[in-house]
Protein backbone atom coordinates (compact mmCIF):
# COMPACT_ATOMS: atom_id res chain seq x y z
CA UNK A 1 0.00 0.00 0.00
CA UNK A 2 1.32 3.45 -0.64
CA UNK A 3 2.41 5.72 2.15
CA UNK A 4 0.01 8.10 2.96
CA UNK A 5 0.75 11.63 3.61
CA UNK A 6 -0.27 13.12 7.24
CA UNK A 7 -1.35 16.33 5.57
CA UNK A 8 -4.80 16.24 3.60
CA UNK A 9 -4.78 18.29 -0.10
CA UNK A 10 -7.57 19.81 1.66
CA UNK A 11 -5.16 21.68 4.02
CA UNK A 12 -3.29 23.12 1.09
CA UNK A 13 -3.64 27.18 1.19
CA UNK A 14 -3.30 27.37 -2.40
CA UNK A 15 -6.92 25.25 -3.13
CA UNK A 16 -9.22 28.39 -2.35
CA UNK A 17 -7.44 29.49 -5.42
CA UNK A 18 -9.15 26.36 -7.44
CA UNK A 19 -12.96 27.31 -6.43
CA UNK A 20 -15.74 27.75 -9.18
CA UNK A 21 -15.01 31.21 -11.30
CA UNK A 22 -17.69 32.27 -13.91
CA UNK A 23 -15.28 34.63 -15.49
CA UNK A 24 -17.84 37.20 -15.26
CA UNK A 25 -20.31 34.96 -17.34
CA UNK A 26 -23.27 34.02 -15.44
CA UNK A 27 -24.94 30.46 -16.33
CA UNK A 28 -27.51 28.46 -14.29
CA UNK A 29 -24.38 26.32 -12.98
CA UNK A 30 -22.58 29.93 -11.71
CA UNK A 31 -25.90 30.48 -9.86
CA UNK A 32 -27.03 27.12 -8.40
CA UNK A 33 -23.30 27.46 -7.01
CA UNK A 34 -23.89 30.52 -5.39
CA UNK A 35 -27.33 29.52 -4.43
CA UNK A 36 -26.78 26.44 -2.97
CA UNK A 37 -23.23 27.32 -1.83
CA UNK A 38 -21.77 24.33 -2.84
CA UNK A 39 -17.74 25.23 -2.68
CA UNK A 40 -18.78 27.04 0.63
CA UNK A 41 -20.65 23.48 2.04
CA UNK A 42 -17.69 21.99 0.36
CA UNK A 43 -15.03 24.12 2.14
CA UNK A 44 -16.81 24.00 5.06
CA UNK A 45 -15.81 20.12 5.41
CA UNK A 46 -12.35 20.44 4.49
CA UNK A 47 -11.76 22.82 7.22
CA UNK A 48 -13.57 21.15 10.32
CA UNK A 49 -10.93 18.16 9.26
CA UNK A 50 -8.35 17.83 11.99
CA UNK A 51 -6.95 14.35 11.26
CA UNK A 52 -7.18 11.88 8.27
CA UNK A 53 -10.99 10.90 7.29
CA UNK A 54 -12.47 7.86 8.26
CA UNK A 55 -14.86 5.41 6.45
CA UNK A 56 -17.72 5.19 8.66
CA UNK A 57 -17.68 1.53 7.91
CA UNK A 58 -20.61 0.20 11.11
CA UNK A 59 -23.10 3.30 10.26
CA UNK A 60 -23.39 2.47 6.55
CA UNK A 61 -23.62 -1.47 7.56
CA UNK A 62 -26.57 -0.39 9.61
CA UNK A 63 -28.41 1.75 7.06
CA UNK A 64 -27.63 -1.00 4.61
CA UNK A 65 -29.23 -3.64 6.44
CA UNK A 66 -32.02 -2.18 7.84
CA UNK A 67 -32.73 -1.10 3.76
CA UNK A 68 -32.86 -4.60 2.61
CA UNK A 69 -35.57 -5.58 5.09
CA UNK A 70 -37.82 -1.95 5.45
CA UNK A 71 -37.52 1.01 3.84
CA UNK A 72 -39.75 4.12 4.47
CA UNK A 73 -42.46 5.77 3.22
CA UNK A 74 -40.04 8.50 0.80
CA UNK A 75 -38.93 5.29 -1.46
CA UNK A 76 -42.45 4.53 -2.59
CA UNK A 77 -41.36 6.65 -5.89
CA UNK A 78 -38.79 3.92 -6.60
CA UNK A 79 -41.83 1.22 -6.50
CA UNK A 80 -40.88 0.75 -9.95
CA UNK A 81 -37.29 0.04 -8.84
CA UNK A 82 -36.88 -2.55 -6.62
CA UNK A 83 -34.26 -4.51 -7.95
CA UNK A 84 -32.19 -1.50 -8.64
CA UNK A 85 -32.42 -1.26 -4.35
CA UNK A 86 -31.24 -4.99 -4.05
CA UNK A 87 -28.39 -4.31 -6.29
CA UNK A 88 -27.42 -1.11 -4.48
CA UNK A 89 -27.64 -2.84 -1.08
CA UNK A 90 -25.87 -5.75 -1.97
CA UNK A 91 -23.17 -4.18 -4.01
CA UNK A 92 -22.43 -1.69 -0.79
CA UNK A 93 -22.26 -4.31 1.51
CA UNK A 94 -19.91 -6.46 -0.88
CA UNK A 95 -17.57 -3.59 -1.24
CA UNK A 96 -18.05 -3.63 2.50
CA UNK A 97 -17.12 -6.72 2.36
CA UNK A 98 -19.89 -7.26 5.37
CA UNK A 99 -21.89 -11.17 4.33
CA UNK A 100 -25.40 -11.13 3.82
CA UNK A 101 -27.30 -13.72 5.95
CA UNK A 102 -27.91 -16.97 3.83
CA UNK A 103 -31.93 -16.45 4.68
CA UNK A 104 -31.99 -12.90 3.33
CA UNK A 105 -29.85 -13.94 0.30
CA UNK A 106 -33.05 -16.35 -0.45
CA UNK A 107 -35.27 -13.70 0.31
CA UNK A 108 -33.71 -11.27 -2.31
CA UNK A 109 -33.81 -13.98 -4.53
CA UNK A 110 -37.55 -14.97 -4.21
CA UNK A 111 -38.44 -11.44 -4.54
CA UNK A 112 -36.66 -11.29 -7.61
CA UNK A 113 -38.24 -14.29 -9.15
CA UNK A 114 -41.93 -12.19 -9.00
CA UNK A 115 -40.43 -9.71 -10.64
CA UNK A 116 -39.13 -11.78 -13.99
CA UNK A 117 -41.86 -11.32 -16.33
CA UNK A 118 -43.10 -14.54 -18.02
CA UNK A 119 -42.33 -13.02 -21.27
CA UNK A 120 -38.41 -12.77 -20.24
CA UNK A 121 -36.71 -10.17 -18.36
CA UNK A 122 -37.13 -8.10 -14.98
CA UNK A 123 -39.31 -5.47 -14.08
CA UNK A 124 -39.26 -2.66 -11.96
CA UNK A 125 -41.79 -4.95 -9.56
CA UNK A 126 -43.96 -7.86 -9.90
CA UNK A 127 -46.57 -7.25 -12.18
CA UNK A 128 -44.90 -4.07 -13.57
CA UNK A 129 -43.56 -4.32 -17.41
CA UNK A 130 -40.18 -5.70 -17.99
CA UNK A 131 -37.16 -3.24 -18.53
CA UNK A 132 -33.73 -3.33 -19.49
CA UNK A 133 -32.46 -1.23 -16.26
CA UNK A 134 -34.05 -3.30 -13.58
CA UNK A 135 -33.27 -6.30 -15.55
CA UNK A 136 -29.32 -5.38 -15.29
CA UNK A 137 -29.80 -4.75 -11.70
CA UNK A 138 -31.80 -7.67 -11.13
CA UNK A 139 -29.03 -10.06 -12.95
CA UNK A 140 -26.08 -8.26 -11.20
CA UNK A 141 -28.03 -8.69 -7.68
CA UNK A 142 -28.44 -12.33 -8.46
CA UNK A 143 -24.52 -12.88 -9.20
CA UNK A 144 -23.74 -11.17 -6.19
CA UNK A 145 -25.63 -13.83 -3.97
CA UNK A 146 -23.88 -16.08 -6.39
CA UNK A 147 -25.69 -19.28 -4.82
CA UNK A 148 -27.47 -21.90 -7.39
CA UNK A 149 -30.58 -20.41 -6.17
CA UNK A 150 -29.96 -16.90 -7.22
CA UNK A 151 -28.21 -18.20 -10.70
CA UNK A 152 -30.97 -20.54 -11.54
CA UNK A 153 -33.81 -17.70 -11.06
CA UNK A 154 -32.62 -16.02 -14.68
CA UNK A 155 -34.87 -17.94 -17.38
CA UNK A 156 -32.01 -17.24 -20.06
CA UNK A 157 -34.03 -18.30 -22.97
CA UNK A 158 -36.63 -16.12 -22.48
CA UNK A 159 -34.13 -13.20 -21.19
CA UNK A 160 -32.62 -13.91 -25.05
CA UNK A 161 -36.28 -13.53 -26.18
CA UNK A 162 -36.78 -9.96 -24.39
CA UNK A 163 -33.52 -9.08 -25.43
CA UNK A 164 -34.61 -10.24 -28.89
CA UNK A 165 -37.73 -7.94 -28.68
CA UNK A 166 -36.08 -5.17 -28.17
CA UNK A 167 -33.42 -4.70 -30.61
CA UNK A 168 -33.61 -1.97 -33.51
CA UNK A 169 -32.38 -2.48 -36.52
CA UNK A 170 -29.96 -0.02 -35.85
CA UNK A 171 -28.11 -1.90 -33.56
CA UNK A 172 -29.74 0.17 -30.65
CA UNK A 173 -32.27 -1.28 -28.36
CA UNK A 174 -35.26 -0.16 -26.20
CA UNK A 175 -35.10 0.49 -22.77
CA UNK A 176 -38.75 -1.54 -22.91
CA UNK A 177 -41.14 -2.27 -25.39
CA UNK A 178 -42.25 0.87 -27.11
CA UNK A 179 -40.07 2.58 -24.74
CA UNK A 180 -37.10 5.14 -24.94
CA UNK A 181 -33.49 3.92 -26.96
CA UNK A 182 -30.31 5.20 -25.78
CA UNK A 183 -26.56 3.95 -24.65
CA UNK A 184 -28.18 2.97 -21.79
CA UNK A 185 -30.42 0.20 -22.88
CA UNK A 186 -27.11 -1.04 -25.15
CA UNK A 187 -25.06 -1.64 -21.43
CA UNK A 188 -27.77 -3.17 -19.90
CA UNK A 189 -28.17 -5.51 -22.91
CA UNK A 190 -24.42 -6.08 -23.39
CA UNK A 191 -23.84 -6.43 -19.31
CA UNK A 192 -26.85 -9.02 -19.11
CA UNK A 193 -25.60 -11.22 -22.40
CA UNK A 194 -22.31 -11.41 -21.35
CA UNK A 195 -22.91 -12.01 -17.81
CA UNK A 196 -25.32 -15.67 -18.33
CA UNK A 197 -23.77 -16.59 -21.72
CA UNK A 198 -26.30 -15.33 -24.24
CA UNK A 199 -24.16 -12.89 -26.36
CA UNK A 200 -24.60 -13.65 -29.74
CA UNK A 201 -22.89 -11.80 -32.48
CA UNK A 202 -25.92 -11.28 -33.83
CA UNK A 203 -27.85 -9.26 -31.08
CA UNK A 204 -25.32 -7.08 -31.13
CA UNK A 205 -24.61 -6.49 -34.49
CA UNK A 206 -24.74 -2.58 -35.29
CA UNK A 207 -24.71 -2.19 -31.76
CA UNK A 208 -21.02 -0.60 -31.83
CA UNK A 209 -21.12 1.36 -34.78
CA UNK A 210 -24.60 3.17 -33.16
CA UNK A 211 -22.45 3.66 -29.65
CA UNK A 212 -19.88 5.16 -31.62
CA UNK A 213 -22.18 7.38 -33.25
CA UNK A 214 -22.45 8.85 -29.52
CA UNK A 215 -19.42 9.83 -29.21
CA UNK A 216 -19.52 13.65 -30.23
CA UNK A 217 -17.34 16.69 -30.65
CA UNK A 218 -16.27 16.79 -26.69
CA UNK A 219 -15.03 13.48 -26.52
CA UNK A 220 -17.50 12.25 -24.10
CA UNK A 221 -20.54 9.69 -25.35
CA UNK A 222 -24.11 11.08 -24.92
CA UNK A 223 -27.66 9.33 -24.59
CA UNK A 224 -27.98 9.24 -28.23
CA UNK A 225 -26.34 10.53 -31.28
CA UNK A 226 -26.14 14.10 -31.43
CA UNK A 227 -26.54 15.20 -27.75
CA UNK A 228 -24.25 16.71 -25.31
CA UNK A 229 -21.74 14.41 -23.56
CA UNK A 230 -22.68 12.77 -19.97
CA UNK A 231 -21.06 10.93 -17.66
CA UNK A 232 -23.39 8.15 -17.19
CA UNK A 233 -23.62 7.36 -20.69
CA UNK A 234 -20.02 7.34 -21.36
CA UNK A 235 -19.63 5.02 -19.13
CA UNK A 236 -21.74 2.98 -20.41
CA UNK A 237 -21.12 3.40 -23.70
CA UNK A 238 -17.45 2.60 -22.50
CA UNK A 239 -18.26 -0.51 -20.94
CA UNK A 240 -20.33 -1.97 -23.47
CA UNK A 241 -17.76 -1.67 -26.34
CA UNK A 242 -15.24 -3.32 -23.86
CA UNK A 243 -17.83 -6.64 -23.86
CA UNK A 244 -18.10 -6.45 -27.81
CA UNK A 245 -14.32 -6.16 -27.93
CA UNK A 246 -14.68 -3.20 -29.58
CA UNK A 247 -13.58 -0.14 -27.52
CA UNK A 248 -10.58 0.89 -29.38
CA UNK A 249 -12.78 2.30 -32.05
CA UNK A 250 -13.53 4.95 -30.28
CA UNK A 251 -11.38 8.03 -29.95
CA UNK A 252 -9.53 7.13 -27.09
CA UNK A 253 -7.49 10.32 -26.47
CA UNK A 254 -10.50 12.49 -27.10
CA UNK A 255 -12.63 10.65 -24.30
CA UNK A 256 -9.51 10.82 -21.87
CA UNK A 257 -8.99 14.52 -22.16
CA UNK A 258 -12.95 14.84 -21.25
CA UNK A 259 -13.06 12.41 -18.69
CA UNK A 260 -10.31 13.57 -16.66
CA UNK A 261 -11.57 17.40 -17.26
CA UNK A 262 -14.28 16.37 -15.34
CA UNK A 263 -12.71 15.77 -12.36
CA UNK A 264 -13.45 18.87 -10.19
CA UNK A 265 -10.12 20.99 -9.07
CA UNK A 266 -11.46 22.04 -5.87
CA UNK A 267 -13.91 19.50 -4.89
CA UNK A 268 -11.79 16.93 -6.10
CA UNK A 269 -14.54 14.79 -6.72
CA UNK A 270 -16.74 14.19 -10.54
CA UNK A 271 -19.09 16.42 -12.18
CA UNK A 272 -21.61 14.78 -14.42
CA UNK A 273 -21.15 17.33 -17.00
CA UNK A 274 -19.54 20.11 -18.51
CA UNK A 275 -20.08 23.77 -16.08
CA UNK A 276 -22.26 21.84 -14.02
CA UNK A 277 -21.92 20.67 -10.35
CA UNK A 278 -19.66 18.35 -8.29
CA UNK A 279 -21.94 15.06 -7.27
CA UNK A 280 -21.16 12.04 -5.27
CA UNK A 281 -22.71 9.32 -8.22
CA UNK A 282 -20.02 10.27 -10.87
CA UNK A 283 -17.31 8.67 -8.38
CA UNK A 284 -18.29 5.92 -10.45
CA UNK A 285 -19.77 6.88 -13.84
CA UNK A 286 -16.35 9.07 -14.50
CA UNK A 287 -13.59 7.54 -12.71
CA UNK A 288 -15.07 3.51 -13.36
CA UNK A 289 -14.02 4.88 -17.20
CA UNK A 290 -10.47 5.43 -16.08
CA UNK A 291 -9.59 1.82 -16.03
CA UNK A 292 -11.57 1.14 -19.26
CA UNK A 293 -9.71 3.51 -20.81
CA UNK A 294 -5.69 2.53 -19.22
CA UNK A 295 -6.88 -1.27 -20.27
CA UNK A 296 -7.53 0.03 -24.33
CA UNK A 297 -4.34 2.62 -24.15
CA UNK A 298 -2.66 -0.41 -23.02
CA UNK A 299 -3.41 -2.98 -25.56
CA UNK A 300 -3.01 -0.03 -28.02
CA UNK A 301 0.40 -0.14 -27.04
CA UNK A 302 0.82 3.19 -25.30
CA UNK A 303 4.40 3.02 -23.27
CA UNK A 304 3.96 6.15 -21.13
CA UNK A 305 1.01 4.43 -19.09
CA UNK A 306 1.51 4.56 -15.43
CA UNK A 307 2.00 1.04 -13.56
CA UNK A 308 1.08 2.26 -10.49
CA UNK A 309 -1.98 4.72 -10.80
CA UNK A 310 -5.13 5.99 -12.77
CA UNK A 311 -5.05 8.48 -14.82
CA UNK A 312 -6.95 10.65 -12.46
CA UNK A 313 -6.31 12.13 -8.59
CA UNK A 314 -7.01 9.19 -6.59
CA UNK A 315 -6.29 10.46 -3.32
CA UNK A 316 -8.20 13.85 -4.46
CA UNK A 317 -11.50 11.53 -5.12
CA UNK A 318 -11.07 9.38 -1.56
CA UNK A 319 -10.81 12.97 -0.01
CA UNK A 320 -13.70 14.29 -1.28
CA UNK A 321 -16.03 10.75 -0.79
CA UNK A 322 -14.64 10.29 2.88
CA UNK A 323 -15.09 14.10 4.15
CA UNK A 324 -17.98 15.33 1.86
CA UNK A 325 -20.16 12.29 1.37
CA UNK A 326 -20.79 10.66 4.51
CA UNK A 327 -24.08 10.88 6.18
CA UNK A 328 -22.89 10.59 10.30
CA UNK A 329 -25.41 7.86 10.93
CA UNK A 330 -25.08 6.19 8.09
CA UNK A 331 -25.45 6.33 3.58
CA UNK A 332 -23.78 8.11 1.60
CA UNK A 333 -24.76 11.77 -1.03
CA UNK A 334 -24.24 13.66 -3.42
CA UNK A 335 -22.75 16.75 -1.80
CA UNK A 336 -22.67 18.37 1.53
CA UNK A 337 -26.49 19.55 2.51
CA UNK A 338 -27.78 16.58 0.05
CA UNK A 339 -29.94 13.32 1.54
CA UNK A 340 -28.60 9.99 1.80
CA UNK A 341 -29.65 7.14 -0.27
CA UNK A 342 -28.47 4.00 -1.57
CA UNK A 343 -27.88 4.79 -4.73
CA UNK A 344 -25.42 7.71 -3.85
CA UNK A 345 -24.34 4.95 -1.41
CA UNK A 346 -23.64 2.08 -4.00
CA UNK A 347 -21.88 4.99 -6.27
CA UNK A 348 -20.06 6.39 -3.49
CA UNK A 349 -18.63 3.39 -2.51
CA UNK A 350 -17.70 2.31 -5.91
CA UNK A 351 -16.07 5.09 -7.17
CA UNK A 352 -13.84 4.93 -3.79
CA UNK A 353 -13.10 1.49 -4.91
CA UNK A 354 -11.84 2.52 -7.87
CA UNK A 355 -9.89 4.99 -6.20
CA UNK A 356 -7.87 2.59 -4.06
CA UNK A 357 -7.50 -0.38 -6.09
CA UNK A 358 -5.44 0.18 -8.98
CA UNK A 359 -4.32 -3.12 -11.63
CA UNK A 360 -5.32 -6.37 -11.36
CA UNK A 361 -4.93 -9.77 -9.74
CA UNK A 362 -1.45 -9.86 -11.51
CA UNK A 363 -0.16 -6.53 -10.95
CA UNK A 364 -2.35 -4.57 -7.77
CA UNK A 365 -1.95 -1.36 -6.18
CA UNK A 366 -3.29 -0.26 -3.66
CA UNK A 367 -3.74 3.84 -2.87
CA UNK A 368 -5.39 4.02 0.70
CA UNK A 369 -6.23 7.26 2.32
CA UNK A 370 -6.73 7.07 5.90
CA UNK A 371 -6.23 3.84 7.92
CA UNK A 372 -6.13 0.33 6.60
CA UNK A 373 -9.99 0.22 7.74
CA UNK A 374 -10.89 2.46 4.91
CA UNK A 375 -9.92 -0.40 2.42
CA UNK A 376 -12.85 -1.51 0.38
CA UNK A 377 -13.16 -4.43 -2.03
CA UNK A 378 -12.62 -3.85 -5.32
CA UNK A 379 -14.73 -3.48 -7.99
CA UNK A 380 -15.31 -4.60 -11.42
CA UNK A 381 -14.69 -1.49 -13.85
CA UNK A 382 -16.99 -2.99 -16.62
CA UNK A 383 -20.16 -5.08 -14.42
CA UNK A 384 -19.44 -3.00 -11.02
CA UNK A 385 -20.01 -5.83 -9.05
CA UNK A 386 -16.75 -8.07 -7.21
CA UNK A 387 -14.53 -9.31 -9.26
CA UNK A 388 -14.74 -13.02 -7.83
CA UNK A 389 -18.39 -12.45 -8.29
CA UNK A 390 -17.74 -11.77 -12.21
CA UNK A 391 -15.44 -15.07 -12.26
CA UNK A 392 -18.29 -17.02 -10.49
CA UNK A 393 -21.38 -15.93 -13.16
CA UNK A 394 -18.93 -16.65 -16.15
CA UNK A 395 -17.98 -19.89 -14.58
CA UNK A 396 -21.32 -21.21 -13.71
CA UNK A 397 -23.18 -19.82 -17.31
CA UNK A 398 -20.34 -20.58 -19.52
CA UNK A 399 -21.22 -23.81 -18.58
CA UNK A 400 -24.54 -23.93 -19.99
CA UNK A 401 -25.46 -24.22 -23.61
CA UNK A 402 -26.16 -20.60 -25.51
CA UNK A 403 -29.91 -20.88 -26.26
CA UNK A 404 -31.00 -21.28 -29.83
CA UNK A 405 -31.96 -18.10 -31.22
CA UNK A 406 -32.93 -18.89 -34.77
CA UNK A 407 -36.68 -17.96 -34.42
CA UNK A 408 -34.74 -14.49 -34.31
CA UNK A 409 -32.25 -14.34 -36.97
CA UNK A 410 -33.68 -16.35 -39.57
CA UNK A 411 -31.34 -19.67 -39.09
CA UNK A 412 -29.13 -18.23 -37.27
CA UNK A 413 -27.98 -20.50 -33.79
CA UNK A 414 -25.89 -18.89 -30.93
CA UNK A 415 -22.34 -19.49 -30.96
CA UNK A 416 -19.29 -19.11 -27.44
CA UNK A 417 -19.45 -15.28 -26.85
CA UNK A 418 -16.36 -14.00 -27.71
CA UNK A 419 -13.72 -13.75 -24.93
CA UNK A 420 -13.73 -9.72 -24.52
CA UNK A 421 -17.21 -11.16 -23.04
CA UNK A 422 -15.63 -11.90 -20.25
CA UNK A 423 -14.18 -8.71 -19.83
CA UNK A 424 -10.51 -9.20 -19.50
CA UNK A 425 -8.14 -8.37 -15.97
CA UNK A 426 -6.96 -4.43 -16.54
CA UNK A 427 -3.35 -4.51 -16.99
Amino acid sequence: MDGVSPVLRSFSEQLTAETFIDDGVETVTSLASVANKADESVSDCFKITFSLPTLLRDQHYQYLKKGLRHLSDAYECLDASRPWLCFWILHSLELLEEPVPATVASDVCQFLARCQSPTGGFAGGPGQYAHLAPTYAAVNALCIIGTEEAYSVIDREKLLDFLWSLKQPDGSFMMHVGGEVDVRSAYCAASVASLTNILTPKLFEDTTNWILRCQNWEGGLSGVPGLEAHGGYTFCGTAALVILGNEHMLDLKALLRWVVSRQMRFEGGFQGRCNKLVDGCYSFWQAGVLPLLHRALFKEGESELSRNQWMFEQKALQEYILLCCQNPTGGLLDKPGKSRDFYHTCYCLSGLAVAQHFGNLDHHQEIILGKEENRLAPTHPVYNICPEKVAGALEHFLKLPIPDDSRHVGGFTGIKPPAAAAAPPLP
